[in-house]
């Protein structure tokens, strides 16, 4: 039985940060579900200069993430269908990353509003105790924003925001490699195996390159 990753993508800024997860599940051979929401579709065309449509996803998706998607196991759901696989807790997922996870997004979650897909899988499988990683990226928070947060990790969620650490390629390191570091993150909390960074061995600058 197929059993996909859940990735969602909503509108804050951090585009970055989903195209890494991605292609790591990808690239551990993981199946993924798709939902990329209608603000993040907006945040997607600003940062990269690219579009994601819905009639042309593959091609779109294939685009954005800059590798080809032949023989990725990859399905994506519209937002709006809220009818769509991951509606239901009878659809078989092993759990769900929201990456980037905006205030708007991580707020709908906690409080089971279900105002689009995106939100409504979350739900489903936070309801079904799988694993749920929510990474919000803005800064500084407001209070009703650390409330949200606390109530998601409260429901089982792992709340982990999308703040690298720099031991893997020290203060030089690219962007690319404080992107890789927190999607290694996600990455660990969802049990998925990667190389996206060096691991703290307790010897300082081991291994840097």
């Amino acid at each position: 039985m197929r059993r996909p990753w859940v990735v969602g993508v909503s509108g804050a800024s951090g585009t970055p940060y989903a195209v890494a997860v991605l292609g790591g599940l990808l690239d551990a051979g993981e199946a993924v579900d798709l939902v990329v929401s209608r603000a993040a579709r907006l945040t997607v065309l600003d940062e990269t200069g690219r579009p994601f449509r819905d009639g042309h996803w593959r091609d779109d998706l294939s685009a954005w993430l800059g590798r080809d998607l032949a023989g990725a196991d990859v399905v994506h759901w519209p937002a709006g269908d809220v009818a769509a696989g991951p509606s239901s807790g009878s659809y078989p997922t092993r759990g769900m990353a929201v990456v980037p996870a905006s205030t708007a997004a991580c707020a709908g979650i906690a409080i089971g509003l279900s105002k689009d897909l995106l939100q409504r899988a979350a739900e489903v499988n936070l309801k079904e105790r799988r694993p749920v990683v929510v990474v919000p990226r803005e800064t500084p928070v407001t209070r009703s924003h650390l409330e949200h947060l606390i109530t998601l990790h409260d429901a089982g969620a792992v709340v982990l925001p999308a703040s690298p650490g720099f031991y893997g390629a020290g203060a030089a390191a690219s962007a690319a490699q404080l992107v890789d570091f927190v999607a290694g993150k996600v990455l660990d909390a969802l049990g998925v195996p990667h190389s996206l960074f060096r691991r703290w061995s307790g010897e300082l600058r081991a291994d840097r390159g």
